[in-house]
């Protein structure tokens, strides 16, 4: 993400400004830059960035105006709302990320361009920047907070980071069931069913086609299989079929 540089065009609101200081950090953004704004006031905006988008606020670029600003880049990416006419061959914000994180690419600076909260990029902004994104919504609500605008678009280019680089999410999933544990499963809900008169016991085999079916679709793993065998083993118990106590539960 060293390769691309947020450009804030005009914002009007500081506040704004210190939570897209936050969503930058969040995605390992930091370059900031703010063009042509007369308002801005770092004050305001430090408590919506936190401590280490404050970090970035203090770093953060200011030019006159746009043009200023994307001298030095080599692509630049204008995020507008307002598409069709002229504005023809529109990136939406996956595809612009693909094209931002194609490895033989990343040498080269990439400019990300917001227009002001209220009416966006004009028309002469736009025409200095060779794309446009633009973040597909409902026709109802198509107006975004920018900082959520910044953070949808940063998004989308931080999932091509390798993962080496990014935070680790530990997974809570268990490995998949083996066909053994499948067919001790199948047994131990077959007699459990059997058990309560759910089955009939003339051809228990035939009734339970198509529970195994619809197991075999779920895709089962490790903790839901001790789940499933816990529960035969409690309705078991319950009817009298094992002596209760710890053992006879499942642990997941």
């Amino acid at each position: 993400m060293n390769n691309i540089a947020v450009i804030l065009c005009r914002p009007k609101y500081s506040e704004n400004v210190g939570s897209v200081a936050r969503a930058c950090i969040n995605m390992g953004c930091s370059r900031l830059i703010i063009a042509g704004s007369q308002t801005f006031d770092p004050q305001r905006a430090a408590p919506l960035a936190t401590s280490r988008g404050a970090e970035l606020l203090r770093s953060t670029e200011h030019y006159p105006n746009l043009e200023q600003a994307l001298k030095g880049f080599h692509r630049v990416f204008a995020t507008s709302a307002r598409v069709g006419g002229w504005r023809k061959g529109v990136f939406l914000p996956w595809q612009a990320a693909q094209e931002i994180m194609r490895p033989e690419t990343l040498d080269q600076d990439t400019a990300l361009v917001f227009g002001p909260e209220d009416k966006g990029l004009a028309n002469h902004e736009i025409e200095l920047c060779p794309r446009i994104i633009s973040i597909p919504t409902t026709s109802q609500a198509w107006s975004l907070n920018l900082s959520q605008a910044v953070l949808l678009v940063l998004y989308e280019c931080f999932k091509h980071v390798p993962a080496a680089r990014t935070r680790h999410i530990p997974s809570w999933d268990s490995p998949p069931v083996t066909q053994e544990q499948m067919q001790l499963l199948h047994q131990n809900i077959q007699e459990t069913l059997l058990l309560i008169d759910f089955l009939q016991p003339d051809n228990p085999d035939y009734f339970m086609l198509p529970l195994k079916r619809f197991l075999a679709k779920t895709g089962i793993r490790q903790h839901e299989f001790n789940l499933l065998m816990g529960i035969c083993r409690q309705i078991k118990w319950m009817a009298g079929r094992l002596p209760p106590g710890p053992a006879s539960r499942s642990q997941p």
